[in-house]
């Protein structure tokens, strides 16, 4: 078994993780080599159609990263080569994937969250798929024709040893941000193709209300940077990260001072994050989606989620690693927008901040 690294996706930069494995013999349902073949399940007292092969493809988000052991032990187990594709960041995959509908990129997606979730069940890109490896304790985390995987609070993040240093006081608040002393210290990521930047945009619309593109021409004018992902704000622009950065303030997750010990999470800013995969409609190896959305869930694959991706794993009785409870916790009352006017105004929002940040 051996893996690969590959690129190119829709002229956009990708890495593609191959994970390449003998094919098993799965009874009598085996397809030859590289083949597709329909298989017959009974779901619920009906018949359903599902289609199998001997290859996965699964899309992912450019953070996904889980231990290779962990890779390597779903491709055996299963029998499965499995490859790993790229896009970019949930909003840009989820673009992607309604882009390319016709044609999917894969089998199975991983990290849709729900700032995008009901875009991609609208667009009609996925198959619904009930599974059995989900707890009833998950049930807050629903979400149509998806599943939900891990979850997280975004947060803006303060390099402590920074605010130290200058002997200014880290903010606590959206409205510390606007003040004078926090001016050019401040990096956000797009909201158009970030899917923390969409969480953080939704938190200035629950804490602002009809005022949020103001709160935003107010941040502006204070100098914040707009960078386009998650990794070139936290790990280039960011001085907590590597000490690298020229700025102290950071949009990211909650979870990240537990391996950023010099920093700390703003919980009076955080937006609640849930990542979800889902079966892609059109897959060739419908049945190999769904076996990876059960390992996903899977105790190993749950208790790696804290280290590895620095998100919560979904199911409840995962033991967290104990720097977590003292470095990590979640916001007692993360800003909230209902799904309803998320569904609603999603676009137009974007189209709004958009315009007001050009």
């Amino acid at each position: 078994m051996k893996f690969m690294l590959k690129a190119g996706l829709a002229g956009i930069g990708v890495l593609a993780l191959a994970a390449c494995s003998t094919p098993a013999t799965p009874g009598d349902t085996t397809a030859p080599t590289g083949g597709t073949q329909t298989t017959t399940t009974e779901t619920t007292g009906t018949t359903a159609e599902v289609t199998s092969s001997d290859t996965l493809t699964v899309v992912t988000h450019g953070s996904f990263e889980l231990p290779e052991e962990l890779l390597e032990k779903f491709a055996t187990d299963t029998g499965l080569e499995v490859t790993y594709v790229q896009p970019g960041d949930s909003g840009t995959m989820v673009n992607q994937l309604i882009l390319t509908k016709d044609s999917p990129l894969g089998d199975v997606v991983y990290g849709i969250d729900n700032t995008y979730a009901s875009r991609a069940w609208e667009a009609g890109i996925l198959s619904d798929y009930e599974t059995d490896a989900l707890p009833a304790t998950s049930s807050q985390f629903d979400a149509d024709g998806l599943t939900p995987i891990d979850f997280g609070d975004v947060c803006l993040n303060a390099d402590t040893e920074w605010f130290a240093e200058k002997g200014l006081a880290v903010p606590t608040t959206l409205d510390d941000l606007v003040k004078p002393e926090y001016k050019d210290l401040l990096v956000v990521t797009d909201p158009a193709a970030s899917s923390p930047g969409l969480a953080f945009l939704f938190a200035t619309v629950g804490a602002k209300g009809d005022d949020w593109l103001e709160y935003w021409q107010q941040l502006k004018d204070n100098g914040v940077k707009v960078a386009p992902g998650w990794t070139e704000a936290y790990y280039t622009d960011f001085s907590g990260a590597d000490g690298k950065g020229a700025y102290p303030l950071v949009l990211s997750y909650a979870s990240s001072p537990a391996y950023a010990p010099t920093t700390e999470a703003l919980l009076g800013t955080c937006f609640r994050q849930i990542e979800y995969a889902g079966v892609i409609k059109g897959a060739q190896n419908e049945e190999g989606a769904r076996k990876f959305i059960d390992f996903m869930l899977s105790p190993e694959v749950q208790a790696a989620f804290p280290e590895n991706m620095y998100m919560y794993p979904v199911i409840a009785e995962t033991k967290l690693p104990e720097e977590w409870a003292a470095n990590a916790p979640l916001a007692t009352s993360p800003i909230e927008v209902s799904s309803a006017d998320i569904d609603a105004n999603r676009d137009a929002w974007i189209r709004a901040w958009t315009e007001a940040m050009a």
